[in-house]
């Protein structure tokens, strides 16, 4: 059975010390103008003191009208370069690589933040729909993004395709009501997502890694998604020059909502070619809930929760007998875990996360 603690290599080049990977979760800790703060900077800093040897941060918007709460780290502008660099020498002299989350929001941005109002495939109630403007705009604001993640010496970046926000928002037969080349079919609905990932490429070249994060299925208010849709997407990702898939699985120890015989991740591998990495992520607790979807072909599993509570998780799960600190947690125990009192009091938006 694959190890977790053994190196996990992607076709860029790049060879992280172990398969374990700190999810991209919001944390709430950066600075109004979207500059890494000092909070946010000890938070994942921790992680590769930690033992884990991917370092993702939270979702960075690309754009400044693609925010989607307070708080969110930004990379729209070269004034985010300094502490996007100071981050990712700090991941490096810990063993850790670095990769930035690219995100917009779509009609899931907030107004009151951004000061535009929102846009996403199809008009809605306080939406517009994107004009071919955007859609341009959009696509080069993505591959400058990366291209600053790769000028302030990042690993790699990720495109978030998942949970709803704006590059789902085409995916998905529920929000895309368009006629043109960007709506009705699936591969026009993938025409964004795929033109984003083919410019990205283009601007950072090959040795750069680059993922893209999908949600394979339906899940809680997020709907209009197929499991075979999501199958082909990601092999068409594949042939624009991604590196990995991420699939956020949200509890990935279940099969498919679609076919409940199977579960996603041989579904994945058996459509993806060799050498595209297919991370994983979803309710990831202990030793015992990596080994398993590492053995159905998961080849990283990216940590979310657990890491949260447990900074040390990567180093400690090397232990067989350990396990994991579980909610709810004291907001003692979460400050002792490098969560600032902000993040801390964000994550009682998870029911039962914090006592």
């Amino acid at each position: 059975m694959p190890s977790m603690f053994a190196p996990l290599s992607f076709r860029s080049g790049l060879v992280a010390k172990n398969s374990l990977v700190l999810a991209p979760l919001t944390n709430q800790q950066s600075h109004p103008d979207g500059t890494l703060a000092e909070a946010e900077f000890d938070w994942l800093v921790s992680r590769a003191d930690g033992g884990f040897g991917v370092v993702m941060t939270c979702a960075s918007h690309v754009a400044k009208d693609g925010q989607g709460w307070a708080g969110e780290l930004g990379i729209f502008d070269d004034a985010h370069l300094p502490g996007l660099t100071r981050l990712a020498s700090a991941l490096r002299e810990r063993g850790a690589a670095s990769i930035v989350q690219l995100f917009h929001g779509g009609a899931r941005a907030n107004p009151q933040l951004t000061g535009a109002q929102v846009w996403s495939a199809s008009e809605a109630e306080g939406v517009r729909a994107a004009t071919a403007v955007d859609l341009s705009r959009i696509v080069t604001q993505f591959a400058d993004a990366a291209r600053r993640a790769q000028q302030a010496g990042m690993d790699g970046v990720e495109l978030h395709g998942a949970h709803g926000y704006l590059f789902t928002q085409f995916l998905s037969t529920a929000t895309n009501r368009r006629e043109d080349g960007y709506g009705g079919s699936l591969e026009n609905r993938a025409r964004l997502l795929r033109e984003a990932l083919r410019a990205v490429r283009a601007r950072v070249g090959p040795r750069f890694t680059v993922g893209v994060r999908l949600s394979p299925e339906n899940y809680g208010t997020q709907q209009g998604l197929d499991l075979d849709e999501s199958l082909q997407v990601a092999t068409w990702l594949a042939e624009d020059g991604v590196d990995y898939v991420h699939l956020s699985l949200w509890d990935a120890a279940r099969p498919t909502l679609k076919r409940p015989s199977e579960h996603a991740i041989p579904l994945f591998r058996a459509a993806l070619p060799e050498g595209i990495r297919i991370l994983v992520a979803g309710k990831i607790w202990t030793r015992e809930d990596a080994e398993s979807l590492l053995s159905l072909g998961a080849d990283g599993v990216a940590i979310g929760r657990a890491a949260i509570g447990n900074a040390r998780w990567a180093l400690e799960a090397q232990d067989p007998a350990w396990q994991p600190a579980r909610p709810p947690y004291p907001v003692e125990t979460l400050r002792a875990n490098h969560l600032s009192p902000a993040f801390a009091e964000y994550m009682r938006q998870w029911k039962g996360f914090v006592l």
